[in-house]
């Protein structure tokens, strides 16, 4: 089976050794995409466990609407649009097509990661939502979402 996160590589050899825990992100990227395979997958406690450890969804309430997404939505498509990594930060700026329930939901997010105890966390997001984004997301830059974001 393919993987969800887009790499053309086999989930078995891609995402699946993190979900498993067989081995940690190495990259900010890497941990970005295994993150939207493991929506695509519902796999909930993986996606707990990436995030940094005061991350605000880290609830039970935030669990709930993991599983939920995944009961509702059809993650469909992940482009990567910018990587940067320097020392214990990173960032990922990438297009996700999702639709839910027929609805478009797709956005563009400039993800921040940080390393913590020697593993990639996701820490936070600046989101273009669906009804921002320009005729080809992918076309999007880092300024550009910074410029919205303002």
């Amino acid at each position: 089976m393919k993987c969800p996160c887009q790499s053309g590589r086999r989930y078995a050899e891609c995402c699946g050794p993190l979900h498993r825990g067989a081995r940690a992100a190495a990259t900010p990227e890497e941990l970005m995409r295994s993150r939207y395979a493991a929506f695509a997958r519902g796999d909930v406690d993986y996606l707990v466990t990436t995030l940094t450890a005061d991350h605000a969804d880290r609830t039970e309430g935030a669990r709930a609407d993991y599983r939920a997404m995944r009961e509702s939505m059809r993650f469909l498509d992940l482009c990567i649009l910018h990587t940067s990594m320097e020392d214990e930060t990173g960032e990922v700026l990438f297009y996700a097509r999702i639709f839910e329930r027929g609805v478009d939901r797709s956005f563009v997010e400039l993800s921040g990661f940080v390393r913590e105890d020697g593993a990639w966390r996701y820490a936070s997001g600046l989101l273009v939502r669906t009804e921002d984004l320009p005729r080809d997301p992918r076309t999007m830059t880092r300024a550009d979402v910074l410029a919205l974001s303002r």
